[in-house]
């Protein structure tokens, strides 16, 4: 017998005794119901019947009272197809500077409901979407290498007290890309500001370090009269030789800008610069990697 069975059957019960006892107070009391509970009853009953007795429920119970609107669960997955690498933090301040309202902990459980609660697993969405929209999809080969993760290096406070009295430079490896070949990045940032300055070639060689140097750090300080006075590098065949023959220690030597090494065998030495290759990582190369596909360095 279920419960709605046993709530009619109680209620017939009560309409039943009242008539025997003649005495409406007393058979709720004994049946456990208000008086006035005995009148709906019975005007229920005349009205529809054993069918009538029934009850209705008021309103059906939302199971996720908490869960975020619908129309906020597509900006969050707008933004997310948009930047793929942003953590929740980050996309729920975004979208609150556009009026969106939801909780990092709600860009979580909107990830979790769309199986997104991973880096990796946003990245194959975005690839995919492209591949829907006919663009260029990488090959496997190339998800694995782009989505090989480098070492993590805790990051040195550098001291420096104006901008220019230290820059730090790197030589990254973005990956190899199909109608380019290998491509190299070279990176240089400011200790002082943290301005960064970087460009894409297709080899890893002195001459690369240098043009960088040559073509846009040294100018861009040159016009703000700021001179160059450190550059800290790791011990790459790029940076490091012999001090009469190897272009880049000429360069430098050339420009009056002390060279300084990092410590063998201790690559956090180079952390400030090496946080900056990993953003470029995440936030750049990983995004722009699976939206076009690139034919030259210049692109």
């Amino acid at each position: 017998m279920t419960a709605q069975t046993q709530s009619i059957k109680r209620k017939l019960s009560l309409l039943q005794l009242a008539e025997e006892l003649g005495n409406v107070a007393k058979a709720a009391q004994i049946m456990g119901f208000h008086r006035d509970t005995f009148y709906e009853v019975r005007k229920a009953f005349q009205s529809g019947g054993v069918a009538a007795l029934v009850e209705q429920r008021r309103g059906t119970r939302n199971p996720h009272p908490n869960r975020v609107s619908p129309e906020v669960e597509a900006a969050v997955l707008d933004h997310c197809l948009k930047y793929p690498t942003h953590g929740a933090a980050r996309v729920a301040n975004d979208l609150r500077l556009e009026g969106v309202n939801v909780s990092p902990s709600g860009v979580r459980g909107v990830w979790l409901r769309a199986d997104l609660e991973t880096r990796y697993k946003r990245l194959m969405r975005l690839e995919m979407t492209a591949r829907e929209q006919t663009t260029y999809v990488l090959t496997e080969a190339q998800i694995r290498l782009l989505e090989r993760h480098s070492p993590e290096f805790r990051t040195r406070h550098v001291e420096s007290s104006a901008p220019g009295e230290l820059l730090n430079q790197d030589t990254f490896y973005w990956g190899t890309i199909k109608g380019v070949g290998k491509v190299y990045v070279q990176v240089v940032i400011d200790t002082f500001c943290s301005l960064a300055f970087a460009k894409c070639y297709s080899s890893k060689m002195p001459v690369t370090a240098c043009d960088l140097l040559y073509e846009r750090v040294l100018p861009f300080y040159d016009a703000l009269g700021v001179p160059v006075q450190a550059i800290l590098t790791d011990n790459g065949r790029e940076f490091c030789g012999k001090p009469e023959s190897h272009p880049y220690e000429l360069l430098l030597a050339l420009e009056d800008i002390e060279h300084r090494n990092t410590k063998v065998r201790s690559p956090r030495t180079n952390g400030f610069v090496e946080r900056m290759n990993r953003t470029l990582l995440d936030e750049h190369f990983r995004v722009k990697g699976r939206e076009k596909w690139y034919t030259a360095i210049e692109e």
